[in-house]
């Protein structure tokens, strides 16, 4: 019988162990999770209500892309401390940096708009269209406050927990009593393709805000801001590669709830400008309690990304310029991090608020653009990770390298067979 103590001591190490493997888990669940965000939930109910459960296929493919390019972004924070704009500037010079700056702002002042847009939709199902003008200042000063006078830890601890809200889309699902022999075979096979114009423009949306640009600059500079050792790196490892099956899980269930209902009644996509309106058409065929989960989900969600876009921004541009970047230093510390984050915050809150009541195309364009322009950012990422001078023995592997090419050079074709039907095509 082992000795009492040698139990004990067994026991404490295991404890020790388990705490240090939790603290270093985060960066790569919540980059994931902030894919997730208002656009991409309105992203997924339009593949839905447009196909049914046609599209599920691209999500298998885009868990696996979005696990591999995640993880390199992660693996090249813990081996170089430095965030994914540091090295762009340090090794392609200032021109392509500002170039590289130039494409994350423009998808990204779309995407913050889409965040506050999406929980405007949230409240307007149950209040008029007024509630934005108190909604919308409420939540952007809060999470505006969160980030700026709280610490790195404080705001990862949130989003952790916000995360677990995610999963108010599986009782969604189930709700709307889809056909499961249908569901599962259509995830393994597409079946018949037809390459029209509007398929192809929801395969770059569903790609588009599953893998983005911004989450490329957020999941290394926050390994780089959690000081994550490469000694360390297999522990977040599998926090990045669990966070992107968990993420596209939650997307499965989205694209499933509208495929069973309003696929199945004949909707149009093009009457649903948001996602709330999207929660509010499930109430007569899912039940009101549907609705309620869904447009629970979709406030979770925007609020998640109203958080993390501006934040993932603030980095990429101070690190870029060589200025502190970090989360929890005061505006005197960091007053560039500060600024950015505060004027992306304040222009697309004022942007919703008086923008308009039909906010549809800014709540998409970020799918798209992230769809069109994320081939650059991996380009230069995968010239990044297999630089042996920077990366050492942590360069990608041949497996890695074929499915980031992969992703890559899919992305491009799409984006010019869009480009293409959009010029010469009206169907």
């Amino acid at each position: 019988m082992p000795n009492p103590n040698v139990r004990l001591a067994r026991r404490r190490l295991l404890r020790t162990r388990l705490l240090f493997a939790l603290s270093i888990v985060g960066p790569g669940i919540i980059a994931a999770n902030a894919d997730n965000d208002a656009s991409g939930i309105f992203g997924y109910s339009q593949a839905g209500i447009a196909f049914g459960y046609k599209l599920l296929w691209v999500l298998l493919l885009s868990t696996i892309a979005l696990g591999v390019c995640q993880e390199i972004g992660a693996r090249m924070g813990a081996v170089t401390g430095k965030g994914l704009a540091d090295l762009i500037r340090e090794e392609f010079g200032v021109r392509m940096t500002l170039f590289a700056m130039i494409v994350l702002l423009v998808a990204n002042y779309a995407t913050v708009v889409s965040e506050f847009a999406g929980i405007t939709a949230a409240f307007e199902l149950f209040a008029s269209e007024k509630i934005r003008y108190i909604v919308v200042p409420l939540i952007a000063v809060g999470v505006w406050w969160l980030v700026v006078n709280g610490s790195y830890r404080r705001v990862e601890r949130v989003l952790l927990y916000a995360s677990l809200i995610y999963l108010s889309y599986i009782p969604a699902a189930f709700m709307a009593h889809p056909h499961w022999r249908e569901v599962l075979p259509a995830l393994f096979w597409p079946g018949h393709i037809p390459w029209s114009k509007d398929y192809v423009f929801q395969v770059i949306s569903v790609v588009g805000t599953t893998i983005t640009p911004w989450g490329q600059f957020y999941i290394q500079s926050t390994v780089r801001d959690k000081a994550i050792r490469v000694e360390d790196y297999p522990i977040t490892r599998i926090d990045v590669l669990f966070g992107a099956f968990f993420t596209n899980f939650i997307a499965f269930f989205i694209m499933v709830a509208c495929g069973a209902t309003l696929y199945h009644a004949g909707a149009n996509p093009g009457n649903y400008s948001d996602a709330g309106q999207v929660a509010r058409a499930l109430q007569p065929l899912a039940g009101p309690a549907a609705a309620i989960l869904f447009a629970l989900g979709l406030f979770n969600a925007s609020c998640f990304g109203a958080i993390t876009v501006p934040v993932s921004t603030a980095y990429a541009i101070t690190e870029s310029l060589g200025w502190e970047a970090s989360m929890g230093k005061r505006t005197r510390e960091a007053p560039l991090f500060v600024w950015v984050y505060t004027l992306l915050i304040a222009v697309s809150a004022i942007t919703v608020l008086f923008g308009g009541a039909n906010l549809a195309f800014l709540i998409i364009l970020p799918n798209i653009v992230g769809g069109v322009l994320l081939p650059i950012i991996l380009v230069l990422t995968l010239k990044l990770v297999n630089n042996r001078r920077l990366m050492g023995e942590y360069t990608n592997s041949l497996t890695y390298n074929i499915i980031a090419w992969i992703t890559t050079i899919v992305l491009i074709v799409l984006a010019v067979v869009l480009t293409i039907q959009q010029l010469f095509f009206s169907s």
